[in-house]
């Protein structure tokens, strides 16, 4: 898989990965201010945006081999949502390549379990499923309005979000199709001990997708050097809705020197 990647501004080296379904325009609102402080490198997932995508490769290490390929050779690393898992997993395959890793409204596992309660149903995901064979543009625009679904600013973020996304190709299908399996079935959770690099994990209080309150959760699996933020009235998409308050979060957090 040949991956888009586009690198703009000057400083530490920081990496930014969108989500399911989206392309790097959703980065739009902090990218002019990321850029003053750091050498920002973002990647759009396979199949996404300007990203080729071959149907042999729909793993989930195949997924993170194609970021890591295109990525610096040390980095901070910013990812959303399933870019936040991917991340998460480049980080423990290949722990010398990272700094420092935030993850933005993502979990180590997206469906709910007896043992992690504060988690997506996995009906939801298979109705999803089920949906993008049908009408895969019906979908992806359900799955904006579910993005933003709850947040004191959500109607506002809904058009910003929409605009976006509209920016660039549409995702391929097939690698839709895979990526909503990375969200059915990959989890993370007993591998945490083993992150080597400092964490951070921004929530959304209103969150439909992560719940805010799987913070406790997170926080009872002792994962080595992690912070926690939850953002009381935001959902899934808080450099959308609130982008200032998600910059100061990650200045604080990334500096901007790599160490």
């Amino acid at each position: 898989m040949n991956l888009h990647a586009v690198t703009a501004g000057s400083g530490a080296d920081l990496v930014l990965v969108h989500g399911w379904g989206m392309n790097n325009s959703v980065w739009s609102r902090i990218l002019p201010s990321l850029t003053q402080s750091y050498r920002v490198t973002l990647i759009e997932l396979p199949g996404h945006g300007g990203s080729s995508y071959e149907s042999d490769r729909g793993g989930l290490d195949a997924w993170v081999n194609a970021c890591l390929e295109i990525a610096p050779e040390r980095a901070n690393w910013m990812g959303w949502s399933l870019g936040g898992q991917i991340a998460l997993r480049a980080a423990l395959v290949a722990p010398d390549r990272f700094a420092r890793l935030m993850l933005v409204c993502s979990s180590p596992r997206f469906i709910r379990a007896y043992d992690w309660p504060h988690a997506m149903l996995e009906n939801t995901l298979h109705q999803f499923a089920g949906a993008l064979k049908r009408d895969p543009q019906q979908t992806l625009a359900r799955f904006l309005s579910l993005q933003v679904q709850g947040d004191e600013l959500a109607r506002e973020a809904l058009r910003l979000l929409r605009h976006e996304v509209a920016q660039h190709p549409a995702p391929d299908p097939l690698a839709l199709e895979h990526g909503l399996e990375l969200l059915l079935t990959v989890d993370l959770r007993e591998q945490l001990n083993c992150l080597k690099c400092p964490s951070f994990w921004l929530l959304g209080g209103k969150d439909a997708l992560v719940p805010g309150s799987v913070e406790q959760d997170l926080i009872n699996l002792h994962i080595p050097e992690a912070g926690f933020r939850c953002l009381k009235g935001c959902a899934h998409a808080p450099f959308i809705s609130h982008p200032a308050q998600s910059l100061e979060l990650v200045n604080r957090f990334f500096g901007t020197t790599n160490e």
